[in-house]
Order: C-alpha cells, then sequence, then structure tokens
C-alpha cells in the first residue's frame, strides 16, 4: 500500500466501521444499588470485532499517520495491542511487525496469541528481555528497527500510548459526558486515561485501576497528557491496590469474581484488565467511596480471547 492508498483519519471509519459511539448498559447490580451507586458499562468491546476497545480509538489515528509505511509496534507475548495492530494490517493491506518481549520464544510454537498475529500477517521479532526494557532509548530502538528490517517503518509504542492515540482516546471521554459522575477504567500504559480524561466535562472524574504493580503510572499519565495537549487535562486518579500482583496475574479469586459478574450480568469478562477494574469498583462501593446518589460508568476495554 502507498502512502496515496492510505486511508486518511476520516476514511479509516467508513474502512473498517467501527460502532461509534459504542453502547453504554446500566447494570442492576445490589453491591452498588445497596449504596445508593448507580453501574453503567460503557461497552468499547463492542467497538469492533478485531479492533476491540480502546485498542480502536488508540490504532485509527496513528494508522492514519502512518501513511502508507510498515508499522511496527511492541508486545509481550499475550499482547492484546499486538493482535489489533495485527489485524488492523490486514484489513487494511498495511504491513505490520510486531517485536516480542522474550529471545526463548522464537524457539518455541506459537501461543494463541501470537499464532493469531501471525496468521493476519504480522512478521514477529523477538528480542530478549534486556534489550526490550531500553526499547525507547534511541540506539537501541533504531538497532531493534534494523535488525527487523523496519528501519522505515511508523513506530506506534508499546500499548499504542503516544500523543496521537491520546488524542483519540479524547472522544470516549466527550461520548461520557452528562452520563456519569465517575468513570473508571483499567490502566496499563496510561494512554486510554490521559485522553479519556482531558474529553471529560467539568466535574466528572476519571478512575485509572493500574494492572502492573509499581506506582510510576502518575508521571506517565502526566507526559502523554503534555505530549497530546501541551499540559495537564481533566480530573483523574488511580487506586493501585488491584492489580492483583502485576501484569497477567490473575488469582483465584480473581476468577471467582469474574465468572461470578458473567453469571450475574450475562457480560464476557476479560480477564488481566477488565475483571481488576470491575473488583476495584465493587471494593470501592463497599469502601463507602463513592457518594449516594454517583452514577459510576466502568468502561470494559476488551474481552477476553477465544
Amino acid at each position: 500500500m502507498t502512502g496515496s492508498d492510505t486511508p486518511s483519519a476520516p476514511d479509516l471509519a467508513a474502512a473498517l466501521r467501527p460502532r461509534l459511539p459504542s453502547p453504554q448498559q446500566e447494570l442492576a447490580d445490589e453491591r452498588f444499588a445497596r449504596h445508593g451507586v448507580r453501574l453503567l458499562l460503557k461497552r468499547d468491546d463492542l467497538i469492533h470485532p478485531d479492533l476491540i476497545g480502546n485498542k480502536w480509538r488508540k490504532l485509527a489515528p496513528n494508522l492514519a499517520a502512518a501513511a502508507g509505511c510498515a508499522v511496527v509496534t511492541f508486545g509481550g507475548a499475550y499482547s492484546n495491542h499486538l493482535r489489533a495492530t495485527a489485524a488492523a494490517g490486514r484489513l487494511l493491506g498495511l504491513p505490520t511487525i510486531g517485536v516480542v518481549r522474550g529471545q526463548e520464544l522464537a524457539d518455541r510454537p506459537l501461543n494463541p496469541s501470537l499464532a493469531r498475529c501471525a496468521a493476519d500477517g504480522m512478521r514477529l521479532h523477538f528480542v530478549d528481555r534486556s534489550t526490550y526494557r531500553h526499547k525507547t532509548d534511541p540506539d537501541t530502538l533504531a538497532r531493534v528497527l534494523r535488525e527487523a528490517g523496519a528501519s522505515d517503518a511508523y513506530v506506534v509504542p508499546e500499548g499504542g500510548s503516544n500523543a496521537e492515540a491520546v488524542r483519540g482516546c479524547r472522544a470516549l471521554g466527550a461520548e461520557l459526558r452528562g452520563h456519569a459522575d465517575v468513570v473508571a477504567l483499567p490502566c496499563g500504559t496510561g494512554g486510554t486515561l490521559a485522553g479519556l480524561a482531558a474529553g471529560l466535562a467539568p466535574g466528572q472524574r476519571a478512575l485509572g485501576v493500574p494492572v502492573l504493580k509499581g506506582g510510576f503510572l502518575a508521571d506517565d499519565i502526566r507526559s502523554l497528557q503534555h505530549a497530546a495537549f501541551g499540559g495537564p487535562r481533566g480530573d483523574w486518579t488511580l487506586d493501585d491496590r488491584f492489580h492483583f500482583g502485576g501484569y497477567a496475574r490473575v488469582s483465584p479469586e480473581l476468577d471467582a469474581f469474574a465468572d461470578d459478574f458473567e453469571e450475574r450480568h450475562g457480560v464476557p469478562v476479560e480477564r488481566l484488565y477488565v475483571a481488576k477494574s470491575l473488583y476495584g469498583l465493587v471494593t470501592l462501593a463497599g469502601e463507602g467511596a463513592f457518594p449516594r446518589g454517583t452514577t459510576v460508568a466502568a468502561v470494559v476495554t476488551g474481552r477476553p480471547f477465544p
């Protein structure tokens, strides 16, 4: 695909036909109702069958900016972001390259997530974990791109979070204006929260539930907002208590919670991100963190991988 063939930002919607705005679903859940709290789900998992949830919002502006170049991006062995990028490449006829954390994975059969990436045409390049940790260092990045045969590619960072993505996620906040007092979502790299908070109306608050431990995310969100908007935007906070040990960690307690939520409401619950956010909201409601009369919207950022 040449630069002239690449869809512009408006044309991407015509080419990929996302369901926007994503639907909202009110749930009757006594764990909230007994505290006078109303619970909504913002079903971003229904935006697109392949570019699910916040992946559409973050990738669409980057795909437009790629202007026909191959797209290279980064992720772990079970990265939702890699799968979404690979799917977008297939749908748009755009070459994609995935730099995968873990050189040892190169000698093993592909897991279902990476196999899906490969089936969608993504070329996988495995790097050792030390190199991956330093992937944002200019010299390391240049070497990785050179070794992957991607020196001229358009680079999308891990998780898709950059200034373009943050500006794209601002629409999520705009769609929720007037519908909720608190908007909660799980956070990996912080890009969705950075954009969401910017799109909310005065008086609304964004609440992020980090799925990684470490307490570093606030600085990253501030940096992303500065890159996207020139400074801080919106009212947002983080609650770091619900990572369950870190990224990709799922305890029996969290699994049981997600199973119960699915049975109560008939909504599929993705474990690595969405379950942690919902668990956090149930806990906070029980702690009395939300005044009576509060409407809380939980953003469903993804769905379970089949």
